[in-house]
């Protein structure tokens, strides 16, 4: 008979399995806890981020409509040349910088003709042959027939380089359609894709508001030189009653006026690095509708870091 109050012994084998449990046990809770920790911290740092985004964002829309105010004043003491110069504007937490490009600086896919399109390209480093059979494709992209131009390229052209599509024999109605273009490549058109445009209205650009891709295709310019351009041209104040710089022939860039239409990027960054980026295409004035002060063209946002 056992005696009152004593317990059996447990085995020493069977308490060394019981403590080793616990040991995971305890190891397990721990990795839990760590992955709940690592997730809810995950998770603070992406609301974060998407609070930040969302607040740049805002603020780089607000760069939109400060650009739209400032290139409609009538006094020429405050308005903004739109020649692809930085204006920067504080907007609550964030610090907005907004350059402004009047359209008719651009070249215009659907106006210009095939000498003006081979400049851009043979400035873009493209090779003599090949910059003259991109222009007329173009040309021949955007013609309502389809006799093929000299080098051009029509549906049976795309066929034979195995595309499902031919020539749209119709105007250019965005720029990104370029990159259907029989012969443009993504590389080339990432270089002359700022350079474009189908709201220029214009057969040649207006070289006191184009940009630097689109001085480049002056015949004979360096990029050295074009960079000194539009350095000079940036730093000329319209109101100041100077001289306006002069290209290489003497030609005045005259940075007055304008055509209504401008493509304007908006950067908004905030003090803890964040930054997010509009662009725009807008014209000013409300298109019949009573009230707005722009109409949009082309909005293109998303760019965030």
């Amino acid at each position: 008979m056992k005696a009152a109050g004593k317990h059996p012994r447990v085995p020493a084998g069977q308490r060394g399995v019981a403590f080793i449990v616990v040991i995971w046990l305890m190891a397990l809770l721990v990795i839990l806890l760590g992955a709940f920790a690592l997730i809810a911290r995950t998770e603070g740092m992406q609301a974060r981020h998407l609070y930040d985004a969302t607040v740049a964002r805002y603020a780089a829309e607000a760069g939109i409509n400060e650009a739209a105010y400032f290139l409609s004043v009538p006094d020429p003491q405050m308005r903004w040349t739109p020649d692809g110069r930085a204006y920067s504007v504080a907007f609550d937490e964030a610090e907005v910088e907004v350059k402004i490009t009047d359209e008719s600086g651009l070249v215009d896919l659907n106006i210009a003709d095939q000498g003006m399109l081979t400049e851009l390209f043979l400035g873009a480093g493209v090779e003599a042959d090949r910059a003259a059979a991109l222009a007329a494709a173009i040309q021949d992209w955007r013609d309502p027939d389809d006799l093929i131009s000299p080098n051009g390229a029509e549906d049976d052209d795309y066929a034979a380089e195995g595309y499902v599509w031919g020539a749209k024999d119709a105007p250019f109605a965005m720029v990104s359609e370029l990159l259907q273009v029989l012969g443009m490549t993504p590389e080339l058109f990432s270089k002359v894709e700022q350079a474009v445009t189908v709201y220029g209205g214009q057969s040649r650009p207006n070289l006191a508001f184009a940009p630097l891709e689109v001085i480049l295709s002056i015949p004979g310019m360096t990029p050295e030189l074009a960079q000194q351009i539009i350095e000079a041209r940036h730093a000329w104040d319209p109101a100041s009653g100077a001289p306006p710089p002069l290209l290489p022939d003497g030609t005045p860039l005259m940075a007055q006026g304008g055509t209504g239409t401008y493509s304007i990027e908006s950067r908004a960054t905030l003090r803890n690095g964040t930054w997010t980026q509009v662009d725009a295409t807008i014209r000013l004035g409300g298109g019949g509708v009573s009230g707005m002060a722009y109409t949009v063209l082309r909005w293109q946002d998303g760019k965030t870091r």
